[in-house]
C-alpha cells in the first residue's frame, strides 16, 4: 500500500468517442445487456485473486467497462446510452460483484451522480453530463471526512469574482479512477456540491485506504488546494419537493451496496461448487472418496446457494421498488410517502441481505479441511469484502430508523430536512428584510411647495 498521490498518467485515459457497439434502437432485454458485458465481468472475475495478493487497483478492469459501455448503461438511447432500467442495472452489478466486488462498489458514485441528473428538472443538465459520459468519462465521489461531527469542512469561497475549493475528504470511493470529481462542501453555511476534472491543478488523490476488504476500490484521502471551480459547477440542493428526492440517494447509494454484498455471496456459492468439485478426499474417511457425493457437503452448498439466491432476491424486490418510485416522477405521481416508505425498504434490506451473506462467507470454509484457508485461493476475501461493504452505512442505526418509523411515523432524515427548511426560512426571511431596507433608503419625503 502506497500513501502518495496517483500520478496522473496512471489514470486511464477515457474511451474514444467512438462506441465499440452500435447504439441499441429498442429497449434492451436483460439477457441482451448481460451477453454484452458477461465476457467482460468474466475477464475481471479471471483475475481476482491475484490482484487481491498484489493489492493491484484495478485499472485494466475499469478501462474494460468504460469501452463496453457498462459506465453509460442507464443513460436513455436518445443521448447514445444503453436505457437499462434500475432492476437491470442493479442485477449487472450484482452479476459484476460476483466477478470482483472491489470493482462494482467503486462505481458507486458514478452511478449515483448520473441518477441523480437523470431525476433533475432541468434538461440542460442532462445535456451538459451524459455526453461526456458516453464519450467514457468516469466519476467518483469525494464526501466523506474524518471530522469530529457530522458535517463537511471543505469550503468553496469566491474571490474577485472567482470560486476556490479547499479541504480534504476520506472515503472517496471510485475517485482515483475518475476523469471528473464530485464533492460535497460548504459555502457559507450552505452544504451544496461541487464537479470538478480530476486532472484540476491543486488536486491530489491519495491511494491511502487502509480497511481490510474492498482494497481497491480507491477509498483513500482526495485533498483540494485551492483548486479553481467553474461556478456553474456548483449545484445548490433540492428545496421543497425534491428534499425528499435525497430519499431516493439514499436508498440508490445503499442497493448498491447490497448488490456488492449479493455478489459476494454469489462469488461463494460459486467458489465452494469449485473447490468440492475438485477434491479427492474427505477428513475423517479412509482412502479416496468424492466429497461431492458426500451428503454433508451437499447440505452445506445446498445451503450456500439458498442464502445467495435469498439476498439477490431482495437486492432485486428493492431495485423494483426504486423503479417504480423513478417512473411515479417522471410521471409527476412521487410523494413523499413514495420516497419514505421506498428509503425504509432499502434499510429493511439492508438487516437482511448483509446478514446472509455473512453466514455464507462463513458456511463456505464447513465444504473442505485447512486447505480451504490457502492463501492461493484467498476465499477470506469474500468475507472482508462483504463485512467493510456492509460496515458503509451502520445497520443498527438503520434498524432503529425502521422502529422509529413504524412506532411513531418518523421519516428518515426527518431533523436534516427541518434543519434545511429553517435555514431557508432564515435566509429568506433576510433576504426581505434587506429589500425592506433597500425600500425605505429609496424613498424620499414630500416636500411641501412654499406659498
Amino acid at each position: 500500500m502506497t500513501n502518495t498521490a496517483i500520478p496522473q498518467h496512471a489514470t486511464p485515459s477515457p474511451a474514444t468517442a467512438e462506441a465499440p457497439y452500435p447504439p441499441v434502437s429498442s429497449p434492451p432485454s436483460y439477457e441482451e445487456l448481460a451477453a454484452r458485458f458477461r465476457p467482460i465481468f468474466q475477464r475481471i472475475a479471471d483475475d481476482a485473486v491475484r490482484r487481491e495478493q498484489a493489492r493491484e487497483l484495478p485499472f485494466e478492469a475499469v478501462r474494460w467497462l468504460r469501452e463496453s459501455g457498462f459506465t453509460r448503461v442507464r443513460i436513455p438511447q436518445s443521448y447514445g446510452g444503453l436505457g437499462a432500467t434500475l432492476p437491470q442495472l442493479f442485477k449487472l452489478l450484482v452479476e459484476l460483484a460476483e466477478a470482483d466486488s472491489n470493482v462494482s462498489h467503486l462505481l458507486r458514485g458514478h452511478f449515483a451522480f448520473l441518477e441523480s441528473r437523470l431525476n433533475h428538472t432541468d434538461q440542460a443538465v442532462r445535456d451538459f453530463w451524459f455526453p461526456k459520459v458516453v464519450d467514457g468519462a468516469l466519476l467518483g465521489y469525494a464526501m466523506a471526512e474524518l471530522t469530529e461531527v457530522t458535517g463537511t469542512s471543505a469550503t468553496v469561497t469566491e474571490r474577485d469574482g472567482k470560486w476556490f475549493l479547499n479541504g480534504r475528504k476520506y472515503y472517496s470511493t471510485g475517485t482515483i479512477y475518475a476523469d471528473w470529481i464530485v464533492a460535497s462542501v460548504l459555502d457559507g453555511e450552505e452544504r451544496v456540491s461541487v464537479a470538478l476534472r480530476a486532472d484540476s491543478p491543486g488536486v491530489r488523490r491519495d491511494d491511502d485506504w487502509d480497511g481490510f476488504g474492498q482494497r481497491m476500490t480507491g477509498s483513500g484521502t482526495t485533498v483540494f488546494e485551492q483548486v479553481e471551480i467553474d461556478p456553474a459547477n456548483i449545484f445548490r440542493r433540492g428545496t421543497g419537493k425534491d428534499s425528499y428526492g435525497n430519499s431516493y440517494q439514499k436508498a440508490f447509494l445503499q442497493l448498491i451496496l447490497l448488490a456488492s454484498i449479493a455478489g459476494v455471496g454469489r462469488a461463494v456459492k460459486r467458489d465452494g461448487i469449485a473447490f468440492v468439485q475438485k477434491k479427492t478426499r474427505t477428513f475423517g474417511i479412509m482412502g479416496a472418496s468424492s466429497p461431492r457425493h458426500d451428503p454433508l457437503v451437499q447440505r452445506v452448498i445446498g445451503r450456500l446457494a439458498s442464502l445467495t439466491f435469498a439476498a439477490e432476491t431482495i437486492v432485486e424486490g428493492i431495485a423494483l421498488a426504486l423503479e417504480e418510485v423513478y417512473q411515479a416522477r417522471q410521471a409527476g405521481r412521487d410523494s413523499e410517502t413514495l420516497y419514505a416508505e421506498t428509503e425504509i425498504k432499502a434499510f429493511e434490506a439492508q438487516q437482511i441481505v448483509i446478514d446472509l451473506v455473512l453466514q455464507a462467507c462463513t458456511l463456505l470454509f464447513e465444504v473442505g479441511g485447512a486447505s480451504a484457508t490457502s492463501e492461493t485461493r484467498r476465499l477470506d476475501r469474500h468475507w472482508r469484502n462483504a463485512r467493510t461493504a456492509a460496515s458503509h452505512n451502520p445497520a443498527i442505526q438503520r434498524e432503529r430508523a425502521i422502529g422509529d418509523y413504524y412506532l411513531n411515523g418518523t421519516k428518515p432524515d426527518a431533523a436534516w430536512i427541518a434543519a434545511e427548511k429553517e435555514r431557508e426560512s432564515k435566509e429568506a426571511q433576510a433576504c426581505e428584510e434587506a429589500h425592506d431596507a433597500a425600500h425605505e433608503d429609496t424613498q424620499t419625503t414630500a416636500v411641501p411647495v412654499q406659498a
